[in-house]
C-alpha cells in the first residue's frame, strides 16, 4: 500500500514538474515585453495606444478570438513578418512572453 501512495505522489510531481515546463512566467515576460516590444506596441494592461500607430497593443493581441500560447508561438518565430523586426526568442522566452499577452485577454 505504501509503495502505491509514493508512486501516486511521484506521478503528481512529474506530471506537475512537466506543466511548470510549458507554463510562460508572468513577470518573465512583461519584462521581455517591456524591454523589447513595448517601443512599437502598448503592452501594459489598460494601455490602448501603442506607440506605433499600425501595432495592435498586447490586450489586442490577447482578445483576438482564436488566440492561443501555440498561435503566438508561430507568429513570433515566423522566418519572415513584413511587419516585425525578427526577433529570435528562446522556448522560454516565447513561452514568458505569450503568456504575459494571454494575461491581458478581457
Amino acid at each position: 500500500m505504501q509503495r502505491v501512495i509514493v508512486s501516486a505522489v511521484f506521478g503528481v510531481l512529474a506530471v506537475t514538474a512537466a506543466q511548470a515546463q510549458n507554463t510562460g512566467d508572468l513577470r518573465q515576460g512583461r519584462r521581455l515585453a517591456l524591454d523589447v516590444c513595448a517601443s512599437c506596441h502598448a503592452v501594459r494592461a489598460g494601455q490602448t495606444r501603442s506607440p506605433l500607430a499600425a501595432a495592435p497593443s498586447f490586450e489586442e493581441i490577447a482578445s483576438t478570438p482564436g488566440m492561443t500560447a501555440a498561435a503566438l508561438a508561430f507568429w513570433l518565430t515566423a522566418a519572415s513578418h513584413p511587419t516585425m523586426p525578427n526577433l529570435i526568442l528562446s522556448s522560454q522566452q516565447l513561452r514568458d512572453v505569450s503568456a504575459y499577452i494571454l494575461s491581458l485577454r478581457d
